[in-house]
């Protein structure tokens, strides 16, 4: 072929591509941009998405490299690949050790950049950071909050809350409480909740989803738990498993009621409770791996899209049944989206595994819930920052008027429920003298309070007592002893005593020898039907320091007992 008709050639198949003359070729089509939700799904395998679903736990310490304990999260976080961690308390023999702010975001620094996907990393900050972390600013229970008479108090609450924890590297804060405490022997929800009316602890879980969702700059996750309502049990889940046995009607009248609202609100997540509740599923198997309460209830009736997480996995009122990765299934059967604390994290994700080769769960089933877990990690900016400034931490952590705040919120709280002698307020020269009665021994129980006693009555003596003490006598002379006594939950021992070892010896001993007694319940507000012959008695909700602070300045009349019943103390 000559030059020149290979040169026709090629312009006639250009022209014939353009098309007819005066016409333009159709754009191309645009194709959409992957979302960080399908560019993670791709990168996952079967086992790695399983993994997604579950959340272990640490104690916001930098464990050695070297330790056994590292190894166990490089092998969690880097080879299984978890979804998530949660920041707990370490249990040390003076009771809770918290973790230290910096040597927390260190640590977590650390594992999301052991992390294929970034981390969600949960803490139960139900009373902000200071349930989990040190040097925190100290806000009391949720009782209190409700018992100051304002829902103002938990949406700021709501607000700090997602502060502090996006300063900490925390996204997934697992609060409020919406358990209705009607039940003054519960032992182990009591002041987490708002109180026992479940109109008031709907406004307060409203009140303080708003709040944590305010501010565009700190996104987190809240949560609801535990559902179906954890307010009217006699059994500590932790130990065993609780029963709710009232019928259907009562669960729609009071312990579903703070659960609809937070949906309406919309919460991002709910934790179910390890209880057993016959009305809604007749089996009697826990709620977290009951169908019909996950996915008949919450998901059908209640219309609940969120992310579902179960309470800690190792606890006994599901790990006494279930072996973790029989649990594990269960629980994605039932219709729960996050393993939370599995006591084996790798025995969890084989069984679900297992689960899926079996056929008794399929991969479209588990895909499911990673999406909602992966579109959560998107919701908080994890697609965009997974680290945490360590610069920062000192001043969000301080955030100003923060701790006046918390202060003022415990000194509404205070309630006067008897004042029969008129010994209230007390004067700062009074012949009196303080008992505190510490929980346990070695606790910081009473350092707050010894510590306003010798500002406000330094003349006035003060003793810290531990429930291994034999006898405790007040000092010679005394005329009227003013007893502290802390107690968050009560259900000491086999005959649910109010207060532990001799302490309740103590206090009907001051009163069988005339001394004029006020009593001061420093958390547990029941404390009082315990003893029917204290004259002279308020409750401060909560044995927060900032309580403790709010309860000497109210014994002396420097601030006022506003705070409202609300439970049913006698």
């Amino acid at each position: 072929m000559t030059p020149f008709r290979l040169l026709a050639l090629l312009l006639f198949t250009a022209m014939a591509g353009a098309g007819a003359p005066g016409k333009k070729a159709p754009p191309a089509k645009k194709v959409a941009a992957a979302s960080p939700v399908q560019r993670w799904m791709t990168t996952l395998t079967p086992r790695e998405r399983v993994a997604q679903l579950v959340v272990i736990k640490s104690f916001g310490n930098l464990p050695p490299v070297r330790s056994r304990a590292y190894r166990q999260f490089l092998k969690s976080v880097q080879i299984e690949g978890v979804g998530g961690i949660i920041v707990n308390n370490r249990v040390g023999r003076s009771g809770a050790i918290t973790a230290e702010p910096f040597e927390m975001v260190s640590f977590l620094n650390r594992m999301q950049r052991l992390a294929k996907v970034p981390l969600l990393i949960g803490g139960d900050f139900e009373r902000g950071a200071s349930m989990r972390v040190s040097g925190t600013v100290k806000y009391p229970h949720m009782m209190a909050f409700a018992a100051t008479g304002s829902v103002e108090y938990s949406r700021y609450l709501g607000l700090a809350t997602a502060r502090e924890s996006r300063a900490l590297g925390v996204h997934w804060v697992y609060a409020p409480d919406a358990d209705v405490n009607n039940n003054p022997e519960n032992p182990i929800i009591n002041i987490r909740s708002y109180g026992e009316d479940p109109a008031l602890v709907a406004q307060h879980v409203r009140a303080y989803i708003e709040g944590a969702k305010s501010d565009p700059a700190n996104p987190v996750l809240v949560t609801l738990k535990h559902f179906p309502g954890h307010g009217d049990t006699a059994t500590d889940s932790h130990f065993g498993m609780p029963k709710l046995e009232v019928d259907r009607a009562r669960l729609d009248k009071v312990e579903l009621v703070p659960f609809r609202a937070g949906i309406a609100a919309g919460v991002d997540s709910i934790m179910t409770a390890h209880i057993s509740v016959p009305a809604l599923d007749p089996t009697g198997v826990p709620s977290t791996i009951s169908k019909p309460i996950i996915t008949g209830l919450l998901r059908g009736e209640l219309g609940f899209q969120g992310l579902i997480s179960t309470d800690a996995m190792d606890m006994a009122g599901l790990a006494a049944q279930y072996a973790p990765g029989e649990a594990a299934v269960r629980a994605l059967e039932a219709g729960v989206d996050v393993l939370l604390i599995p006591s084996n994290p790798e025995a969890a994700i084989n069984g679900v595994m297992a689960a899926i080769r079996s056929g008794r769960l399929t991969q479209a089933r588990v895909d499911a819930s990673v999406r909602k877990v992966l579109a959560a990690k998107v919701k908080v900016g994890l697609n965009k920052s997974r680290f945490v400034k360590s610069d920062e931490i000192a001043d969000a952590l301080d955030a100003a008027g923060a701790a006046e705040k918390a202060q003022e919120i415990a000194s509404k709280a205070v309630t006067l429920i008897r004042n029969k002698a008129g010994l209230l307020p007390l004067a700062k020269d009074a012949n009196a003298c303080v008992l505190l009665l510490a929980e346990r021994k070695g606790s910081s129980n009473g350092q707050a309070f010894l510590d306003e006693m010798a500002i406000r009555a330094p003349k006035i003596p003060t003793m810290l007592v531990d429930p291994q003490m034999a006898d405790v006598q007040a000092p010679a002379g005394c005329q009227t002893v003013v007893i502290g006594a802390y107690a968050q939950l009560g259900g000491y021992g086999a005959d649910n005593a109010a207060l532990p070892g001799l302490y309740p010896a103590i206090v009907n001993g001051m009163v069988k020898a005339g001394k004029q007694l006020i009593l001061i319940g420093l958390g547990n507000p029941y404390l009082i039907r315990a003893f029917p012959d204290v004259t002279t008695y308020f409750t401060t909700y909560s044995p927060a320091p900032t309580s403790e602070v709010a309860a000497v300045r109210a014994l002396f009349g420097t601030v006022p007992m506003t705070g409202r019943k609300v439970v049913t103390v006698e």
